[in-house]
């Protein structure tokens, strides 16, 4: 069962150790964030750019 008093002072603790993120962090993650979208829409379109060509290819 959950200890909620326990619980409760893992998340104060949690919020004290936080910190706000300085703008050379946060581009970072945003480029990393980004590179990830591109990175599965490419091949998100390769693999129906291959599968519209092989139905061309079989009518």
């Amino acid at each position: 069962m959950v200890n909620a008093k326990q619980m409760l002072k893992d998340m104060a603790n949690t919020i004290k150790l936080a910190r706000k993120s300085d703008k050379d962090d946060y581009m970072q993650h945003l480029r990393l964030v980004l590179l990830g979208i591109a990175g599965i829409g490419g091949i998100g379109f390769v693999i129906q750019f291959t599968f519209a060509v092989i139905n061309l290819g079989h009518k």
